[in-house]
């Protein structure tokens, strides 16, 4: 549980059943390592959201501190993706790594726990179950309100640990589960959702808070046509346009200063993309078209808040290489790559070149 409406509908729809049921919340940040102290964070007012749908729920719940996985499996290599000039996702590294990583293989090995636990959580998402091979095996499936879809941040994870989670807000809109919390009094019905990332927070500016961890380092802007130098990077609070970058040198390639008549300018787009160390949700059974002269035809998304699009995928020698059916603006190396064949998603990587 998060402290959110979501999770805590989801609490309640599985107390309702049959369940051995108690309620886990992680604490993945610790803010002693930039303040010193812990006073007034927002871990502290999540907790106790967390404790006051439980209290109504008459469930157990207990706080894990996964801060030290957190700062090393996902925080730390983000850092060297933006030290590097590149834009990762520390939102799908986080469930793959955290939250269906290390709390569940913790929860896995919990003593007091008589079976092996299922880990439900608030995502909207869906699954299933198919038969492959003779083996009955879990697809990670689009959820009915595609405008809330979090399958592209569940993408990274793995088929055993997939094969273990629970989405019982698959089937649900999310104005149905603001009304449902309502309905049932839960204390979080009227929490706002929270939209930032977890370790900078809804209130801070992204550059000041990574301004603590990496040193800046001023560079050209230089426009692309005319060679000449436009101003100097310094976090870049300027609204342009960004065609490349030269990270060995530092240097940022605009087209343009001109918003209204460069914001569809060609050289925003791109028509493929290659992707190093992708990883099949079921990892020994790669679809087949990948060898094809055609590829696999599916769609793809390389970031969250977009719709799917068409694409065509090939296997290219150790490299996943995606086609867009037509031309994509504001593809970036570090960007999370998802494909999907229908409503069942395959798997991700990480964009390495953009072409």
């Amino acid at each position: 549980m998060s402290g959110g409406v979501d999770s805590s509908v989801t609490a309640k729809l599985l107390a309702d059943k049959d369940y051995d049921l108690s309620a886990v919340f992680m604490r993945n940040w610790d803010t002693r390592d930039e303040s010193g102290s812990d006073h007034g964070c927002e871990w502290e007012k999540d907790w106790e959201d967390v404790r006051r749908v439980c209290r109504v729920l008459d469930i157990p719940c207990k706080m894990v501190d996964l801060s030290r996985e957190y700062w090393t499996r996902v925080f730390e290599p983000s850092l060297k993706f933006w030290e590097s000039g590149i834009t990762p996702n520390p939102d799908v590294w986080c469930n793959k790594e955290v939250k269906f990583g290390v709390l569940l293989d913790r929860l896995t090995e919990d003593s007091g726990l008589s079976n092996t636990p299922w880990l439900a959580t608030g995502h909207y998402a869906n699954k299933d179950w198919k038969y492959h091979n003779g083996v009955s095996r879990p697809r990670l499936l689009r959820p009915r309100d595609v405008t809330k879809d979090q399958t592209y941040y569940l993408s990274s994870v793995p088929e055993s640990s997939l094969s273990r989670a629970l989405f019982l807000l698959g089937s649900i809109h999310k104005t149905e589960v603001r009304e449902l919390a309502v309905k049932w009094n839960l204390p979080t019905a009227a929490r706002q959702e929270s939209m930032g990332i977890c370790f900078v927070g809804e209130k801070r500016k992204f550059h000041n808070f990574i301004s603590q961890y990496i040193t800046p380092k001023p560079g050209p802007i230089i426009d692309l046509e005319t060679g000449l130098q436009g101003a100097k990077v310094k976090g870049l609070k300027e609204k342009t346009f960004v065609v490349k970058k030269d990270i060995p040198q530092n240097i940022i390639y605009v087209r343009t200063w001109n918003l209204l008549t460069f914001r569809d300018h060609p050289a925003l787009y791109a028509q493929s993309l290659t992707i190093r160390d992708w990883t099949w949700i079921w990892a020994d059974s790669p679809p087949i078209e990948l060898m094809h002269p055609g590829g696999l035809k599916a769609r793809m998304k390389f970031r969250h808040v977009m719709s799917d699009i068409g694409c065509s995928v090939y296997s290219d020698n150790d490299c996943i290489r995606i086609d867009f059916d037509e031309p994509q603006k504001a593809v970036a190396p570090g960007q999370v790559a998802t494909v999907y064949v229908e409503d069942w998603c395959l798997g991700c990587g990480t964009i390495v070149e953009v072409a």
